[in-house]
């Protein structure tokens, strides 16, 4: 599931692979982009979830995974591993095909125009990348939201902070000793901080290869707390964890009815990052 640590690593390859690059040849959703073909590629870089590819001709592309979406590197001419009619966006290059499949958003932008300038500024500071103030983040907040906005919902808007995906929603939840269905207006700012604060930690340590982790601890148990671990016994106190479909998108949380309770257990610390 793409989140702002996978797309930070992907526009890092991306980077690698195709910044100084011609293109010799552009498709979106099978359609040629003869506008991109023979561009220059200039430079690759993401925000949150959004990828950004920019152009010696001053178009940019703007893509945006979602939950479903990927990004496959083949030899042109190799028999890809998913169906054509799945391919999204493909760009040729040196003799290698980067296509991406089941995105859910791909557009073409003017790189200094005012779609790009708004699309950007209504991210939030992108957690992996830009050392956010709590202070900034939390006037965003009171700005943008309203008191009784449910943290599920608090945590995965991106124009509070970019990044955060469904994942680290219920990790930082759990770690935070935070119930998810506890409204803005009910947490101090020590908690508020501390629930970014966390989502930066995590965001960041997971930059480098293999999985993603949010608990290192090697007893062989498993390398998340909560996501995706219904049913299975609480690695603080051993109670079955809870998933339920919460907020405004009714995404999947995950998260310990005894751990996350409104009163909070305390956890052992020496089991946070």
């Amino acid at each position: 599931m793409p989140e702002g640590d996978t797309i930070h690593k992907l526009a890092t390859f991306l980077s690698g692979a195709l910044v100084g690059q011609r293109l010799d040849g552009a498709r979106l959703q099978g359609r040629a982009l003869p506008a991109l073909a023979r561009d220059r590629v200039l430079r690759v870089t993401s925000k949150g979830k959004h990828l950004f590819i920019d152009f010696e001709g001053e178009a940019s592309l703007r893509v945006h995974l979602g939950m479903y979406g990927s990004w496959h590197r083949y030899p042109i001419g190799q028999t890809w591993q998913k169906p054509t009619h799945r391919a999204t966006l493909v760009l040729s290059a040196a003799g290698q095909d980067y296509v991406c499949f089941n995105a859910k958003e791909v557009e073409i932008l003017d790189a200094c125009g005012l779609r790009r300038r708004d699309r950007t500024d209504r991210l939030g500071p992108d957690l992996s990348r830009d050392a956010p103030a709590i202070e900034s983040l939390l006037q965003r907040a009171r700005d943008l939201l309203q008191p009784d906005t449910e943290l599920v919902d608090l945590l995965l808007d991106q124009r509070i902070a970019s990044g955060i995906g469904n994942v680290y929603k219920s990790e930082v939840l759990f770690l935070e000793h935070c119930a998810p269905r506890t409204r803005l207006g009910d947490i101090s700012e020590e908690t508020f901080a501390a629930l970014y604060g966390r989502a930066e930690r995590l965001l960041l340590n997971n930059l480098g290869g293999g999985p993603r982790i949010t608990r290192p601890v090697d007893d062989g148990r498993g390398i998340l707390w909560v996501y995706g671990r219904a049913g299975k016994p609480c690695f603080r106190c051993g109670m079955d964890l809870l998933r339920e479909r919460l907020g405004q998108h009714a995404r999947s949380t995950y998260w310990c009815p005894a751990c996350q309770s409104e009163q909070g257990i305390p956890g052992n610390e020496s089991e946070h990052m």
